[in-house]
């Protein structure tokens, strides 16, 4: 078995092997999309690193105002700073998270290069993790506010999903504007950052010097 594991650790090493010789053509195409990154305008330099956090700003957004609306309907008025904080940070940070790992990291590694997927992934993203997740959060959020300071009457167990039902409703209705814009943005910013991509493809089939490019 050690031996095995031996015969497996030199095969990959040499590199004659093929998963030596993907990964370094992987990792030199990343190296050469870099580098045209770099010679691209700032404008767009700027909104291929940083267009997700206005996608993650949106989210934080969308979870304010449904934290606001749950807070209205079950009358809570205290620990508004308790409430607040989580709903605006932590749909930020999923949102740029998820969409750097599915959209941006594939597209410019080299890994995405369909425009539709890269499209449809965006507005996904920004429809379930920019702006329905951010409204499922402060349910529980808000729930366990009433039920700890007492100051909406909860039903028990037996109405309980009902209840929750019933009191969503108006705020999934009031946030279907949220929701429509974040589809938009992600679809927005998923086409931008293709036509970027698609902008580093162009410099690399126009360079002159090819090798220019690996050094």
């Amino acid at each position: 078995m050690i031996q095995d594991f031996k015969m497996t650790g030199r095969e990959f090493l040499e590199l004659d092997s093929p998963q030596q010789r993907l990964y370094l053509e992987r990792f030199k195409q990343m190296e050469i999309i870099q580098k045209m990154l770099n010679e691209l305008p700032k404008a767009d330099q700027n909104l291929c690193n940083h267009g997700s956090y206005f996608l993650g700003a949106n989210a934080s957004l969308c979870g304010l105002a449904a934290n606001n609306f749950f807070r209205n309907i079950l009358h809570v008025r205290r620990a508004s700073l308790v409430s607040a904080l989580p709903m605006a940070v932590i749909p930020f940070l999923s949102t740029v998270a998820v969409y750097e790992v599915f959209v941006r990291k594939p597209l410019f590694s080299g890994e995405l290069n369909c425009e539709v997927c890269a499209v449809v992934r965006g507005g996904l993203i920004g429809a379930v993790v920019g702006g329905l997740y951010p409204v499922f959060l402060a349910l529980p959020v808000n729930a366990s506010l009433a039920a700890r300071y007492s100051s909406s009457p909860l039903p028990g167990k037996e109405n309980l999903l009902r209840f929750w039902l019933t009191t969503s409703q108006p705020v999934f209705r009031k946030m279907s504007w949220g929701v429509l814009t974040q589809v938009l943005t992600g679809l927005y910013l998923a086409t931008k950052h293709h036509g970027i991509y698609i902008k580093v493809l162009q410099q690399m089939n126009t360079s002159r010097d090819p090798e220019e490019l690996q050094a």
